[in-house]
């Protein structure tokens, strides 16, 4: 423990950000990195716990007092081993992460709780600055082929650790360059796209062949990868969005919320875009739907000149503070200001969308919208709804982003014609802990298999379906898991 007493002496400081108005010009990210100082006080505030619920927090179990402990000491070599013996993307993590292991500190059940997501940004860019960050292939290679389907963070991370193993590993993405989610999915202001590209040519040096614009099932024939390949991993995410079928879907205005990022990202990399353009400029823009994806439309919204820009979600208004039914060290489910929001945003809860309405040529022109009263049960959970008489109203607006989530994976193609069993949801079904499909020799991971989650999940379930799919390769594996078997 670096300062016995670092808890008591220093307050949670956050990271400067650019202001709103200047930030507004651009897509780069605008939080810039603690200052040394900075990070010195902040890491002195863990209190190095008997039980480290911070880890227990992180879904990859991140080694957290540890790492804290060598930055406060400034020694970045072994915070960088420590944290990347665990989570094969600290730089994705560090930016886009909720934080879950915050939720779950110690210091936070009377104090804010240390910034360890700060910490864990800081910590890999000062090691990619100092050169601890190296291209390193395995020593030996195995002979066996793996295939990866799907180049987001569990894709990523899976291809990370069995290359690791030894094994050749081809990466499989249906889009024009690698990342998935990552790299189409989350506004560069959030997640710079040189960062994904940096961690994506560190790949291919240490032995991983990626393959674009390769839609297996569609231009890459399944019987060739079930014949070259040893094993298959589906990773391809949950891509089908949950629609709003209300009168006037059809209106010309209405999209879902991806297609309008993956847009606006293309145009940050000056790449082509076939589709009929979805803009912001000058238009009254309403989101629906809370979530991380509804907050990146808005910041987009701002940044492309939108007139105004109103966030709509059913639910009610979510608790600033923890209540009796959201108890320490679970993670709560807290009003969430996001440094979009702080760009300039109405927001509304507890509103319910009644119809899209069109002008004479099919154009939107308005949403027909409700307030609702929410039935509440004993434990805080949210029942049921009834609309508010009186409160029906129309809002005028020329752009709607629909954010509400995605519901599972596509089945049509891959899937259908690989025979794999999918769950009730509609998810790939495979057992937690073993992410083996009926199909013995094909494996999944991350929102594929578990449904719509965080991109910390992704990883981990990565890195543990890599362990498995190493382990029917070779009869065993020593690949690094969550139960703390370490990597020899």
């Amino acid at each position: 423990m670096g300062k016995v007493t670092g808890f008591l002496e220093y307050e949670r400081t956050a990271p400067v950000k650019q202001d709103a108005k200047e930030r507004l010009k651009h897509y780069n990210e605008f939080v810039k990195a603690y200052q040394s100082e900075q990070v010195n006080k902040e890491a002195a505030r863990c209190m190095d716990c008997g039980v480290p619920f911070c880890q227990s927090g992180c879904p990859l179990g991140n080694v957290i007092p540890e790492f804290n402990d060598a930055v406060y000491q400034g020694n970045w070599e072994l915070a960088t081993s420590i944290l990347l013996s665990t989570n094969n993307f600290p730089e994705f993590t560090g930016r886009i992460c909720p934080a879950p292991c915050e939720s779950a500190c110690v210091l936070g059940i009377n104090k804010s709780p240390v910034s360890i997501e700060e910490i864990e940004k800081h910590i890999i860019e000062m090691a990619f600055a100092k050169g601890y960050i190296k291209a390193e292939q395995p020593l030996i290679r195995t002979g066996k082929k793996v295939a990866v389907i799907g180049s987001g963070p569990a894709g990523l991370a899976a291809a990370a650790q069995l290359n690791r193993a030894g094994h050749e590993v081809t990466v499989y993405e249906r889009d024009d360059s690698p990342g998935g989610l990552l790299n189409y999915g989350i506004p560069d202001f959030k997640l710079q796209k040189d960062v994904v590209t940096r961690r994506i040519q560190l790949l291919e040096k240490e032995g991983i062949v990626f393959k674009c614009n390769s839609n297996v099932g569609v231009n890459v024939e399944l019987n060739t990868l079930l014949r070259d390949f040893q094993s298959i991993v589906l990773a391809g995410g949950s891509t089908i969005p949950r629609d709003l079928n209300i009168p006037g879907r059809n209106a010309k205005g209405v999209h879902f919320a991806m297609d309008f990022l993956k847009q606006q990202n293309k145009r940050v990399k000056n790449f082509s875009i076939e589709q009929e353009a979805i803009l912001a400029s000058g238009k009254d823009v309403i989101v629906i739907g809370g979530g991380d994806t509804g907050s990146d439309c808005i910041g987009t919204s701002n940044r492309q000149g939108a007139k105004s820009v109103t966030q709509f979600e059913i639910m009610p208004m979510p608790s600033a503070h923890r209540t009796v039914n959201m108890p320490w060290p679970t993670y709560p489910m807290l009003l969430k200001v996001t440094s979009s929001h702080e760009e300039g945003c109405t927001r509304g809860w507890a509103v319910n969308s009644k119809e899209f309405i069109k002008d004479e040529k099919g154009d939107l022109k308005a949403l027909k919208i409700v307030d609702v009263e929410w039935q509440i049960d004993a434990s805080g959970r949210p029942l049921s709804f009834a609309e508010i008489e009186g409160t029906e109203r129309e809002l005028p607006c020329q752009l709607i982003l629909l954010a509400m989530g995605f519901l599972h994976p596509q089945k049509e193609g891959m899937l259908e014609k690989l025979g794999v069993e999918l769950d009730v949801r509609g998810n790939v079904k495979a057992e937690e802990g073993k992410y083996q499909t009926n199909i013995a020799k094909i494996f999944t991971a991350g929102d594929m298999r578990r449904g719509q989650s965080l991109v910390v999940w992704a990883i981990s379930e990565g890195r543990e379906a890599a362990r498995k799919v190493d382990e029917y390769l070779m009869g065993y594996s020593k690949l690094p898991s969550k139960d703390g078997i370490p990597f020899a």
